[in-house]
């Protein structure tokens, strides 16, 4: 079957064309806004070829492809006569109720905003655990140049992370990206970054009144996702108010002077202590017992897969790299995902289909490699006592590897190749993690499931 045969089936199935009101798509996703979801034959949908699972989510239809999601969108769109959009991730799982709670909200928010970007800080992070993984074991050292070279090209997207986080952001709140970017720039500008390492002066006196708080901002998320929520807020009231030809020029003037002006004496200084006060919450819970955080840590983080907020703790790592230059959420994440692989292998025993048997194996080797979407909703959606299963292994795993004090020191996509950036005092435990994790959640499943159980 074609991938435009695909599509058209796909379009039948959600009660066809003239039911669509969008489509989007993510890393792994189809996603749908459907005018009447009761058109929707999900049994049919299923039935698919590509299609690894579907189900309704907070106003959504989303239908799981896996990662050539986007070979499938391209006709679908086509067909639609929609125009192509660029790839998103959790934020559209939000559905924009006020019956959120605040919290519920802000966590739609930082997984929007970290989705798009998580290939470019993945990449780096890959980059990053190898130096680390190869210096740890004497293969190069940390002062010769390629090093160093290498070194820039990875740690380029976590010292400038808030101009991607700016990009990211100002598509979720819909303002415009580039002065967004230039409110991040100027956060990071070099009189900024001077001054802090300099050490000499703990504020500037803007208008001679106004104090400016001297911070760096280098790999901060928290600071200028509220600093682009305020310019969505200014850029609409001043694009409102002004004459439509004077609003080329003078909307981002006065939106990048007031909202930058906020961003330095307000938003900025809360937003690092926020984010530290995050940080700082979390290495509590770790002080107080490392195996109760790491239960905790791992048990939930399928959930959060599940519910698309997974990328909500993204900011609370890159904090801790921040701060201590090690993380110890990283090590839970690397467990739940290798969890999650381990009770859906559990199920390709569990099932006699050979299609199903098909659909299990390949999303057993993405869990592998740290793309759990098709695992989640392609499987484990279907065999809830597999998704708990899954949950406890990486609760188990997580307790054992945090009760050894296991930490990484950069970030790395979540996947049995991200191995290589334990190297070092720690590894033994790794490796000790990943037959814990694989294993218990295996035999859980095993246990609790039976080949009927769905």
């Amino acid at each position: 079957m074609t991938h435009s045969d695909a599509a058209a089936q796909i379009i039948e199935a959600v009660g066809g064309k003239q039911n669509v009101s969008n489509a989007w798509h993510c890393m792994t996703r189809l996603r749908f806004a459907l005018k009447d979801e009761a058109a929707v034959d999900l049994e049919t949908l299923n039935a698919i070829d590509p299609v690894v699972g579907a189900q309704f989510n907070s106003g959504q239809l989303q239908i799981v492809i896996g990662t050539d999601v986007e070979d499938y969108y391209k006709p679908l769109m086509d067909q639609l006569g929609m125009a192509q959009q660029d790839a998103i991730d959790e934020n559209l799982d939000a559905d924009g109720s006020d019956k959120k709670n605040l919290l519920i909200r802000f966590m739609d928010v930082v997984s929007g905003t970290f989705g798009p970007i998580v290939p470019a800080i993945a990449g780096a992070g890959m980059i990053k655990g190898l130096l680390a993984g190869l210096a740890a074991i004497g293969v190069i050292s940390n002062q010769t140049d390629t090093y160093i070279v290498l070194d820039m090209l990875a740690s380029g997207v976590f010292t400038f992370l808030p101009f991607f986080v700016a990009a990211s952001a100002a598509k979720i709140f819909k303002t415009n990206q580039y002065v967004a970017v230039a409110i991040a720039a100027a956060m990071q500008y070099p009189a900024m970054t001077a001054a802090v390492a300099a050490g000499e002066i703990e504020r500037f006196m803007l208008f001679g009144v106004l104090p400016v708080p001297v911070f760096s901002y280098a790999g901060t998320v928290i600071p200028i996702i509220f600093a682009t929520l305020a310019l969505s807020y200014v850029w609409r009231f001043v694009d409102s108010h002004l004459p439509k030809i004077m609003r080329t020029v003078f909307t981002p003037l006065i939106s990048l002077f007031v909202t930058g002006i906020v961003a330095f004496t307000v938003i900025g200084p809360i937003g690092i202590y926020f984010g530290d006060a995050l940080a700082a919450g979390v290495s509590a819970l770790f002080t107080f017992s490392p195996v109760l955080a790491g239960f905790i840590m791992g048990v939930t983080r399928p959930i959060l897969v599940f519910l698309g907020l997974h990328h909500a703790m993204t900011p609370v790592a890159l904090q801790n790299f921040a701060n201590q230059g090690w993380d110890m959420l990283m090590p839970t994440m690397f467990m739940a995902n290798l969890a999650m692989a381990g009770a859906t292998a559990a199920m390709y025993l569990k099932t006699d289909d050979e299609r199903e048997k098909g659909v299990i194996a390949g999303a057993v080797v993405s869990a592998f490699l740290g793309i759990t979407e098709p695992a989640l909703f392609g499987v484990l959606s279907k065999y809830r006592k597999a998704f708990a299963a899954a949950c406890l292994g990486a609760g188990i795993a997580s307790a054992v590897i945090c009760a050894f004090g296991v930490r990484i020191y950069g970030y790395i996509l979540s996947s049995i190749f991200s191995l290589v950036a334990y190297i070092g005092p720690y590894f033994p435990f790794a490796l000790l993690g990943i037959v814990i994790a694989v294993a218990s959640s295996f035999a859980i499943a095993m246990v609790l499931t039976s080949r009927s159980s769905n």
